[in-house]
């Protein structure tokens, strides 16, 4: 038997907890200011005790959108000198992938750990 005995037992409906961690951030495209960090947050602080599964992927989902907004905060200046929207699109990009794969993998059942992130959060 090839059985992954890496991949820790969730459940389904902590699976589906995970991806809502995951999702939640794109409340920012209702227009919410900082929508991409309160979804998490509100997510993470109503479900955190209810299974170390959620604990985990709503704090790397926090953990990734603060990092998201400093870096954005970072590149804004550069909006000066024309390239700023530029990076910050890329960013934006960037963010929408990454939250879709984390859901997806999380929604398997599998812990996602997000690129370039900053551990606020540990």
């Amino acid at each position: 038997m090839n059985e992954d005995t890496t991949k820790p037992s969730v459940d389904r409906q902590a699976q589906i907890w995970g991806m809502v961690c995951h999702l939640s951030a794109l409340v920012a495209l209702t227009g919410l200011p900082l929508g991409h960090v309160l979804g998490p947050l509100v997510v993470w602080l109503l479900k955190r005790k209810t299974h170390p599964f959620i604990y985990e992927q709503g704090k790397e989902s926090l953990n990734f959108q603060l990092s998201m907004t400093l870096y954005t905060l970072v590149i804004a200046p550069l909006i000066y000198i024309k390239i700023g929207m530029v990076l910050i699109f890329i960013l934006v990009v960037i963010n929408f992938i990454l939250v879709i794969i984390a859901s997806l993998r999380a929604y398997q059942g599998e812990i996602f750990r997000y690129p370039f992130k900053i551990r606020f959060i540990k």
